[in-house]
């Protein structure tokens, strides 16, 4: 897939000069999996300098500064969203669907946070309805992540099923996370529904030359195994907490199975603009390196 109109080669250079450099000094398998990390790195960026915030405000902040942690926290997001758009690390294209993401994510906090799954226990001026406006960028990070990493990847999923299938699987998911307080939890049924739709679905993605590839579910559950290291990180530094949960406490497993739904509500929000990768045209697979 090319690169999306407006964002700088050079970072593509840096990524190809990084990977010479690796190649040159270590055995292939060994320089592809240091090559995947770093690339994976730069792909969560957004997030890991927001979860960098998060931690460096529990240490240093202190209850009688004049600003609130949160407020600090939410004014350092929109710090970073308007230092991606000015140096091109995201298209203007590309924010307004990590918006329409961060927009859903609110709504779902909104909801979640006066039903008493989880809350946010400091104060902060920028709030609403209990909820720290800091905290739709958390899912503004995963939106991030979803767009950079298909195109540091060079990423493209075949074949993909029928975009209304995809659409109302995430409706589906999405009501359920509201619907499940007065009505049956249908989640069971959403897991499954998940692997029939994109079982088949292979995710092609290139580090350097050689293309790999692993089923659509997979990359799904390592995708939700990271986003849930990253949300025991924000309850360990009590930012927040899930109902009777304490700080040393880890979040409970189940919540893995939540965040792997919730990727595919932001996959198909971030599929509203990059097309290309679904279905992508005159573009052979590469299965071994170049020469």
């Amino acid at each position: 897939m090319n690169a999306p109109q407006n964002t700088p080669q050079n970072t593509r250079g840096l990524e190809r000069r990084m990977g010479d450099w690796a190649r040159a000094r270590l055995p292939f398998a060994l320089a592809e999996f240091t090559m995947f990390v770093l690339k994976q790195g730069w792909a969560c960026l957004f997030g890991g300098m927001l979860l960098a915030g998060i931690i460096t405000t529990k240490l240093i902040w202190q209850p009688d500064w004049p600003l609130h942690r949160y407020d600090a926290l939410f004014l350092f997001a929109i710090g970073i969203q308007a230092l991606f758009l000015w140096k091109k690390l995201e298209t203007w294209e590309e924010a307004r669907v990590i918006l329409l993401f961060h927009l859903t994510g609110t709504v779902m906090e909104w909801f979640k946070v006066n039903a008493g799954s989880w809350g946010y226990p400091e104060p902060g001026v920028f709030v609403i309805l209990n909820v720290p406006m800091f905290s739709g960028f958390m899912y503004a990070a995963v939106g991030s992540y979803i767009v950079r990493v298909i195109r540091i990847f060079d990423m493209r999923f075949t074949p993909y099923p029928p975009f209304w299938q995809t659409y109302v699987l995430a409706g589906a998911i999405y009501i359920n996370f509201f619907a499940h307080h007065f009505l049956p939890d249908i989640r069971i049924g959403l897991f499954i529904a998940t692997v029939v739709i994109f079982g088949r679905t292979r995710v092609y993605f290139r580090i350097h030359d050689r293309e790999w590839w692993m089923p659509k579910p997979v990359a799904g559950l390592l995708a939700a195994l990271a986003l849930w290291v990253a949300e025991n990180v924000g309850t360990a530094t009590g930012t927040w907490l899930y109902s009777g949960q304490a700080p040393q406490h880890w979040v409970s497993f189940a919540k893995l199975g939540s965040w792997y739904l919730l990727l595919y509500v932001a996959f198909a929000t971030v599929s509203l603009v990059s097309r290309q990768a679904l279905y992508p045209k005159g573009r052979p697979v590469q299965t071994r390196p170049r020469q």
